[in-house]
């Protein structure tokens, strides 16, 4: 069983849209969302879901008005002015760390896991999808992401497809990390501006630090060919493999508007080009 996570260094490169693509070209495959701060994928796909789980990760305190004789030494020790002055804790507030319950005298504190989110199994046109949303102002998302990533290996492993495809989240930090963390290979989406290519830099190295093979595509290229050569030099120069290079169509849009992948909505020059950046991608993963 093969793992592509698809990521990018800055939101917006097209990562999801190409992910969607991906999803209808290709058999025997479980899909996973982990951009669980801002997941989008299920917009394209319209799953139905079959089964939800809470997830539960943080932890934030609870005063108990019975016991609490309002001293006011929770108050006194909170740095986060997360305790009101009837003695209320606000959960968004409360950073869980626990101090208030070492001082309490009455013990009248105790911390309480949150449920910090939801995790989702779901099916699509395109087959399985594993998907989660993590709360409001909550924390843990590569925990989260985690956990999306193990049920859909599971799920994998149980029906004998081949394949884990991942829509990662952008950037480099922990719900990235938690993305990549033992993935077969990533696929860089980035485009022809200045941030798109400080960003891949940054993705890139991440991805060399846990020895993770990265392969690049450079989404809309036709922007801008002074930077779109400056993405291939990089590339050269790292000794990156430049899977494909997309060019910027309306068409793109004019799908995400009717809720459908590029694939499904056109066979022009964006789809085709996709269609071929797959085929690339698909013979790395076999070990071209």
């Amino acid at each position: 069983m093969k793992e592509l996570v698809v990521i990018s260094g800055k939101g917006g490169t097209g990562k999801t849209s190409i992910v969607g693509s991906f999803a209808a070209l290709v058999e025997r495959k479980v899909l996973a969302d982990c951009d669980v701060d801002a997941a989008d994928l299920h917009l394209l796909l319209e799953p139905r879901v079959k089964h939800r789980e809470d997830f539960r990760s943080s932890k934030s305190a609870v005063i108990d008005p019975g016991r609490c004789v309002q001293c006011d030494k929770c108050r006194e020790v909170c740095r986060y002015e997360a305790i009101s002055e009837n003695y209320v804790v606000d959960k968004i507030a409360c950073e869980g760390c626990g101090v208030c319950v070492h001082f309490c005298p009455e013990e009248a504190i105790k911390l309480q896991e949150n449920v910090s989110g939801q995790w989702f199994l779901s099916d699509t046109r395109f087959g399985p999808l594993v998907h989660a949303k993590l709360g409001i102002a909550e924390e843990n998302s590569g925990k989260l992401v985690a956990v999306v990533r193990q049920n859909a290996k599971l799920l994998a492993e149980k029906e004998g497809l081949d394949l884990v495809l991942v829509d990662g989240a952008p950037g480099i930090g922990c719900p990235v990390i938690s993305s990549i963390a033992g993935a077969t290979a990533v696929l860089v989406v980035t485009e022809p501006t200045l941030s798109g290519l400080h960003d891949m830099k940054r993705v890139v190295d991440l991805a060399a630090h846990f020895h993770i093979p990265a392969l690049v595509c450079v989404n809309k290229f036709d922007l801008n060919p002074e930077l779109t050569g400056q993405v291939e030099d990089f590339c050269r120069g790292r000794k990156l493999k430049l899977m494909g290079r997309i060019p910027y169509d309306t068409v793109v849009t004019k799908a995400m508007v009717q809720g459908k992948t590029v694939v499904e909505y056109s066979s022009g020059l964006v789809a085709k080009e996709i269609e071929k950046l797959w085929r690339h991608i698909s013979y790395e993963l076999a070990g071209g």
